[in-house]
């Protein structure tokens, strides 16, 4: 059998009716994850609550992350990844309802736990489809499908903002998710429970000439650490970028706001130039450079004294950032031993734990030094990441000796 680790990055990506079924769930995602977070001031002052308070969304979003991560294979294993994309869409539904009727944080709070449990769901069953189906095109098919989702994220803060100047509030561009979630249930409930739409298997594959291990291998947990740093950087920059624009450049709060879709822009063009180019060279070296691009980004914003240099910087370290998640996480299943579903749930628990911790610690070090000196923490992920896959880029080089 060959080493899953190898021969990536030589194949052809088909867009077949599966995977363009399957890009459904990233669109469901990214419209409510980049609509969402420029409404959580909105509800803030609507819930007249303090802007701490208003934070505790993103610790409730990570808390679904992480309870999708511990049933997600489960589900996959005894139902099979269609039923449990569908049943993904159906709960994000649901809490996508509780959060339009919501007037207090009591009630808020735990419905976006609900809608980060449905959708972590559904996307924890695409991206093992995607990367069962197309094989060593896995990591291009997964890239391409984050690319979709946040490029049609970015149409999101558009629809909040003219959904406020029409004095509509940010519930109908928020709500709106649930048109999103219906078309990808429907998309995928018609395909076949076959291939990457079937049922994931709880069975370690061997690699050539060595017994199997229940256990991940080092290869894995290697990608798994720098989806973690990916993760971090990436969600401490939305957070705080702005604060940090405001201080250093004096721009306005508007504009600093803003400012976020440059990081997003960044991302969505990394990803589609990423994603075709991962099935001619090797996804580990793109992920790499990634890092190296991204340290550049951040380099040039923290540095800027001006908005126009800054929002510069902002897009560079997108397109950075963008090639982390995709490429990071498919590296991990494929490194998974023929158990994607799996490594998918140990990847959404280290990541909705990422997404709690990481743009807390950087706002706590803000407290206590200054904006400016806290972002020192983002390169520090980005040095960490670099040095696991530079690691992993080793193990998967490192000669295999068979045992008997």
């Amino acid at each position: 059998m060959t080493d899953p680790a190898k021969g990536l990055g030589r194949s052809r990506l088909r867009r077949d009716r599966l995977t363009l079924s399957l890009y459904a769930p990233f669109i469901t995602w990214g419209w409510f994850l980049y609509g969402f977070s420029p409404a959580v001031p909105l509800i803030a002052e609507e819930q007249g609550i303090s802007r701490g308070q208003a934070g505790l969304h993103g610790t409730a979003m990570a808390v679904g992350t992480i309870g999708a991560g511990f049933i997600s294979s489960t589900i996959a294993v005894r139902y099979g990844r269609k039923v449990q994309s569908v049943l993904g869409a159906g709960i994000l539904v649901a809490g996508l309802a509780m959060l339009a009727v919501g007037t207090t944080l009591v009630m808020t709070l735990p419905a976006v736990v609900v809608i980060a449990l449905g959708g972590n769901l559904a996307l924890s069953a695409a991206q093992p489809a995607l990367a069962v189906h197309h094989g060593p095109a896995g990591p291009a098919a997964v890239t391409e499908a984050n690319a979709v989702g946040a490029t049609f994220g970015l149409l999101a803060p558009v629809a909040l903002g003219f959904s406020v100047d029409q004095g509509w509030g940010w519930r109908p561009a928020v709500v709106a998710t649930m048109l999103f979630a219906a078309l990808a249930a429907l998309l995928v409930a018609p395909l076949r429970t076959a291939g990457g739409l079937g049922r994931g298997t709880a069975t370690p594959r061997p690699a050539a000439g060595q017994p199997a291990n229940a256990r991940f291998s080092v290869l894995f947990w290697l990608f798994w650490a720098a989806m973690l740093c990916g993760i971090a950087v990436e969600f401490s920059t939305a957070f705080w970028a702005p604060d940090l624009l405001v201080q250093r450049t004096g721009a306005p709060t508007s504009l600093a706001s803003a400012s976020v879709s440059a990081l997003v822009i960044g991302m969505s063009v990394s990803r589609f130039i990423v994603g075709p180019l991962s099935t001619r060279k090797a996804p580990e070296k793109l992920l790499l450079a990634a890092f190296a691009v991204a340290a550049v980004g951040w380099a040039v914003f923290w540095l800027a004294t001006t908005p126009a240099l800054a929002i510069v910087g902002l897009v560079v370290a997108g397109l950075g950032y963008g090639a982390h998640y995709p490429l990071s996480i498919a590296l991990a299943l494929r490194a998974s031993g023929g158990r994607p579903d799996q490594a998918q749930a140990r990847c959404s628990m280290g990541g909705g734990a990422a997404v709690g911790v990481a743009p807390f610690a950087l706002g706590a070090l803000a407290d206590v030094t200054s904006p400016h000196q806290a972002f020192v923490l983002v390169p520090v992920f980005l040095a960490v990441g670099a040095t696991v896959v530079a690691l992993a880029l080793r193990e998967v080089h490192r000669p295999r000796i068979p045992t008997d």
